[in-house]
């Protein structure tokens, strides 16, 4: 509508129609730019809580139109108005019929103003609740939660405490939680790249994948391969080993992508000069390490970090 009346979308009213607790329907008045915040919407006097958009055969029931041509002159149902919308003039809103809408709506002048209330997301740039800025929005995840119990558990279970009178008296009680899972969301979305997980060390699944090139057919490889296995394991080193029949870059593209941070890499002709690959995670680039030397090498790179 914005484009086809040439008018911004800031100029522009929409009109929500959601179910009422005491009426059939309530209507919510937003700009166009804007979008409404269900939970403050739930929130307000006359409004149904789960907030509910009505279906629209009961948007026509209640206000004679349909939905995307609702507007708020002349529509006889009860009416907020979001805070940023009461303050535009000369707007464009529905008509109460179909394929119309009327242009230069002014409050006040052409209608009443509504009850004004917050019915908005927030959006970066809205100048903040303080008065010292502008908002930004940023992404983030929970990961833990923290729940006050009141005094139900501890009167059930006599735990008492003296208060300062030397009263007997239930203790408040409170209870915390941390979402594993969620710490392990939170950790991806802050180590990763375009190749995929960049695990940080401490909890990664293995310090180590290992990778051996054409293990199948070289007994070389095989052997270096399950000694150093042996041989971290020894040294308390988690490690992986990747003995798939799969081309070195199909290897090489999935380690990246679960993100071990320690990759070596035991194929036949590096072993013919005594010398493994290795590459971290976190680096593009590659080094030869001798291959008698990998424990000590690796566990330098460890403690580093």
């Amino acid at each position: 509508m914005s484009r086809f009346l040439d008018v911004p979308a800031e100029r522009c009213l929409k009109t929500l129609v959601v179910r009422g607790s005491d009426r059939p329907a309530v209507a919510l008045l937003l700009r166009g730019d804007h979008e409404l915040n269900a939970l403050k919407a739930a929130r307000l006097e006359g409004v149904a809580s789960p907030l509910t958009m009505l279906p629209a055969a009961e948007v026509a029931r209640a206000t004679g139109s349909v939905p995307g041509f609702v507007g708020p002159l002349g529509l006889d149902v009860p009416m907020y108005v979001d805070q940023s919308a009461a303050l535009i003039a000369d707007f464009v809103c529905g008509a109460n019929r179909a394929d119309l809408h009327y242009r230069g709506v002014n409050w006040e002048r052409d209608l009443p103003l509504p009850p004004v209330a917050d019915l908005r997301n927030a959006v970066a740039g809205d100048p903040s609740p303080g008065g010292g800025g502008v908002l930004a929005l940023a992404r983030g995840i929970e990961v833990g939660q923290i729940f006050q119990l009141g005094t139900k558990y501890s009167e059930a279970m006599q735990a008492m405490v003296l208060d300062a009178a030397g009263q007997r008296r239930p203790m408040q009680m409170g209870c915390y939680g941390i979402g594993v899972t969620r710490v392990v969301a939170a950790a991806i979305e802050q180590n990763h790249d375009e190749k995929g997980i960049v695990w940080p060390e401490a909890i990664a699944p293995f310090n180590v994948i290992v990778i051996p090139i054409n293990m199948d057919k070289s007994e070389a490889v095989r052997e270096a391969t399950a000694s150093l296995y042996r041989q971290l394991l020894e040294a308390g080193i988690e490690v992986l080993v990747d003995d798939r029949s799969q081309r070195p870059g199909v290897k090489f593209a999935d380690a990246d992508l679960i993100g071990i941070p320690h990759r070596l890499v035991i194929a036949e002709r590096a072993l013919g000069e005594d010398l493994v690959e290795y590459k971290a995670r976190r680096s593009d680039q590659t080094q030869m390490w001798p291959a008698g030397g990998v424990l000590e090498h690796l566990k330098a790179r460890m403690d580093r970090r």
